[in-house]
């Protein structure tokens, strides 16, 4: 990443915020997507808690490699230069899954990668850097092996992943390439207390910022034991003071402090505040899922298929449009990464943040 496409993605993200407003304001629609997500797979080689995919009875067919390549061409041919981000599942157990990131940097199309850590070995973290990637997320749940790994439900995962990460910096200074390396916690009742560590943790281990989330009610084990109680909320709430707080301090974090002090709204499942809606989801992502279905958001139906349909053909398609009224209309307080509320000074100051580090 530098400063040239940074500033380049950040045109086309401050145009749609425009864009969005006039959709918001007339119906008059001159959206274009620019936040695209891939899933490359659901099969998954750990067992999260909060987590789904490794109970499914069935999976979803998945994309070949070369329909990811005539997909991620055909936004390209929509949107011009944009970046996207895989993820699974674990996206580097599909084989092939490294092509993919070649192909894309080959044709001038920026990726990112989120990942658990578990296949981050040397060779992988190699091809990973020579692919030039728009940075890698990895997923971390504790500053340490017993808690993130009894989360993750893979003992030995926490050490994986910690060699990863020195595995990407050290090919980096070798090949003499920069991205950023994020860490991504899932903040829940058992960790957030740990949230603070967490940040020096990465810091020391030479990971470049931390974005949180909070986790979502999907899996029994959310509602039994990773749901915060209401006893929990003043001393969340502290935490949370104390993550900004070190954010001002010049600590690594990416996320907002708005977005911030919305996961306890969240966990108390209140709706959206006026001061994020409407949503603005559906005037802005692009969510490929392992079989090529496209939706705005998850919690929507499919409008259309990246296998059988362009990218532009499933933007402006009747499916489309009557869709992203619904995502529009809808009060929910979602603060997922892939569509919490961002203002467009939120994703300036996280492109800042990254910069900076």
């Amino acid at each position: 990443m530098d400063v040239a496409t940074l500033s380049k993605l950040g045109v086309k993200h401050a145009e749609n915020a425009v864009a969005e407003s006039l959709r918001i304001q007339t119906g008059l629609d001159w959206t274009k997507p620019v936040t695209f997500y891939g899933i490359i797979n659901e099969r998954c080689n750990v067992k999260c808690r909060q987590c789904e995919y490794w109970r499914l009875p069935k999976y979803k067919d998945e994309m070949t490699v070369e329909e990811w390549k005539r997909a991620l061409l055909s936004i390209k041919n929509f949107v011009g230069e944009y970046s996207i981000n895989f993820s699974g599942g674990e996206p580097y157990i599909k084989k092939g899954f490294l092509d993919i990131l070649a192909f894309a940097n080959s044709n001038g199309i920026h990726c990112g990668v989120t990942t658990n850590g578990s296949c981050m070995t040397q060779e992988n973290a190699a091809k990973t850097v020579a692919a030039r990637p728009f940075n890698v997320n990895m997923s971390v749940d504790a500053p340490n092996a017993e808690l993130h790994d009894y989360l993750r439900g893979y003992p030995g995962l926490f050490a994986k992943l910690s060699n990863g990460i020195k595995y990407l910096r050290q090919e980096q200074e070798k090949q003499g390439i920069s991205f950023p390396i994020i860490v991504k916690p899932t903040l829940n009742r058992l960790n957030f207390r740990l949230m603070p560590e967490l940040v020096e943790w990465a810091q020391q281990i030479g990971a470049t910022a931390v974005n949180f989330q909070p986790v979502n009610l999907w899996t029994p084990e959310t509602y039994n034991e990773l749901w915060l109680k209401a006893e929990d909320y003043d001393a969340f709430a502290q935490v949370i003071e104390r993550l900004i707080e070190m954010k001002q301090n010049g600590a690594p974090i990416m996320t907002g402090d708005d977005v911030l002090r919305l996961f306890l709204p969240h966990f108390r499942e209140e709706k959206a505040p006026e001061s994020v809606r409407p949503c603005r989801v559906g005037l802005r992502n692009f969510w490929i899922e392992t079989d090529g279905n496209v939706k705005l958001c998850n919690d929507y139906p499919v409008i259309g298929n990246i296998k059988h349909q362009s990218a532009k053909e499933i933007w402006y398609g009747e499916k489309a449009k009557e869709v992203r009224q619904q995502t529009l209309d809808c009060g929910k307080l979602c603060l997922i990464t892939c569509v919490s509320q961002k203002t467009l000074k939120d994703k300036v100051l996280m492109g800042m943040k990254l910069l900076k580090n």
